[in-house]
């Protein structure tokens, strides 16, 4: 009886063996308002003949999610592959994306090992725009839920402070625009021991780089008339971003994220 056993047990190592592993799949979601949106999967909106070139950067960030990427944060990331769920919309406050529903769309979905990636604040901090304004303490108390809530379905979160607009300018370097909305991430991040992307000084160090003419030709939404068909009077806008302002930001957050990988 013993040695029928062999054969079939040599036969079925060397199946598995050949066998193609299942391949690890996690999801990333990115929550969040403008800056970080995917226009082109904007409700069903043509976004060729409405919105572009406008982008936020989320929407050119799954190109550093591919396999080779993957390596550089497989302690953040634990899978082979990344689905890219962007699910950020303009205009958008952490109580605003709670109160919408988007946030419990999100969390019914979240499964272990997913990400989820939270940037918020150009419009919590907009105290002339009330139907989104968001005081200080009630920011960390969204951000607070948001962590949480996702750590509770064993998924992990990732902070980031909002990434910089294109003023004010002072000695060649960009200031910080958010008041005190990026030191109130950096509190809730060491509160609840979440890592932390520092987005708006990584983009103002970037930018400031740059210099202020060529951010505010090519990184941001300032259009000469008569150049794209979706804006035939142009357009002065420093705060929503160009293609190559996106890519840009989406490059800035993916070195933010193999920062955290060496930790």
């Amino acid at each position: 009886m013993k040695k029928r056993l062999v054969p079939a047990v040599v036969l079925l190592l060397m199946v598995m063996a050949f066998a193609p592993f299942k391949k690890k799949v996690a999801r990333v979601y990115l929550i969040g308002d403008s800056t970080v949106a995917d226009y082109s999967d904007y409700d069903g909106e043509d976004y060729m003949n409405k919105r572009y070139p406008v982008m936020g950067w989320g929407q050119v960030f799954q190109p550093y999610l591919r396999a080779d990427s993957l390596s550089k944060v497989k302690n953040l990331i634990k899978a082979d592959s990344v689905l890219l769920l962007d699910k950020a919309r303009g205009g958008r406050s952490t109580r605003t994306f709670f109160e919408e529903g988007r946030w419990a769309a999100v969390y019914q979905e979240l499964k272990k090992n997913d990400v989820v990636m939270i940037q918020f604040g150009h419009n919590d901090a907009a105290e002339n725009k009330p139907e989104r304004y968001v005081n200080v303490q009630g920011y960390k108390e969204y951000l607070r839920l948001y962590v949480n809530q996702t750590r509770q379905k064993g998924a992990y979160p990732i902070l980031l402070t909002p990434v910089t607009r294109n003023y004010p300018w002072k000695d060649g370097k960009i200031g910080n625009v958010h008041g005190e909305y990026p030191q109130a991430v950096k509190d809730v991040a060491r509160e609840l021991n979440v890592p932390l992307i520092d987005l708006q000084q990584l983009s103002i160090d970037s930018f400031s780089a740059k210099g202020q003419v060529y951010v505010t030709e090519h990184y941001f939404m300032n259009l000469p008339a008569g150049k794209y068909k979706n804006y035939p009077d142009g357009q002065k806008d420093n705060t929503h971003f160009q293609p190559e302002g996106a890519k840009e930001v989406a490059r800035l957050v993916f070195e933010g994220m193999k920062s955290l990988a060496k930790k």
